[in-house]
């Protein structure tokens, strides 16, 4: 398994974290991939948005989503708790602002699992946060790949699909492509764009500022 990729020096905690956008038509394998990079990347978290939809088998209400009514969700876009929010398939889906800034603030990276809509007000607001786009292979691929869930009926999958094409059009508004055909090589171009992210110039600068001072005395 690959090590884990972090920065141990007491300045790391002085760097704000990166914010990074990762967008994907249903089905592509983002939360598959994203999922297994936090277990090999440290000083990282996904940011757990608030969305009307039912949970799915499996998922944890404030783990993988924080579960609200819809009229819950219309009152804290009424108190503007979110830093972005959209409507996909009928469900509402929303970032808390005020989690995402503490935690960046604290130096922790965060991945916004988004669609193109909400990185588009999220840049808006956040222009230096990094986009990274998941595309499937094929149409055919996408297709057995949402059939194989198992847990959309045919009519949903019918959607997803018709939706995924309008989804992807949107991939040039990101800085990365990563296309998933085989999984360990597409997790493994993710994970790369972390580490070649940690290593900028003004990221080094502010986590080795002291390993550097003392390299130039």
């Amino acid at each position: 398994m690959p090590q884990n990729i972090a920065h141990n020096t007491p300045e790391k905690s002085h760097a704000k974290g990166t914010l990074y956008i990762v967008s994907a038509p249903s089905g592509a394998g983002k939360s598959s991939l994203v999922t297994a990079l936090l277990e090999q990347t440290r000083d990282i978290k996904v940011s757990v948005s608030h969305t009307t939809r039912a949970p799915r088998p499996g998922e944890e209400d404030g783990v993988n989503y924080n579960f609200v009514t819809v009229d819950q969700f219309k009152e804290l876009l009424a108190e503007d708790v979110f830093l972005e929010y959209a409507e996909v398939f009928g469900n509402f889906y929303g970032t808390s602002r005020i989690w995402l800034e503490e935690q960046l603030n604290a130096g922790t990276d965060i991945i916004l699992e988004i669609d193109w809509q909400g990185a588009q007000q999220v840049r808006q607001l956040m222009p230096e946060s990094i986009g990274i786009f998941i595309l499937p292979p094929s149409k055919e691929a996408l297709q057995e790949r949402l059939d194989n869930r198992g847990q959309d009926s045919a009519d949903i999958i019918a959607g997803r699909m018709a939706q995924a094409v309008s989804e992807m059009s949107h991939f040039d508004e990101y800085h990365y492509v990563i296309i998933n055909d085989r999984f360990e090589v597409a997790l493994n171009e993710l994970r790369s764009v972390i580490i070649a992210q940690r290593q900028l110039l003004n990221n080094q600068k502010l986590r080795q500022g002291s390993l550097i001072s003392d390299l130039l005395a």
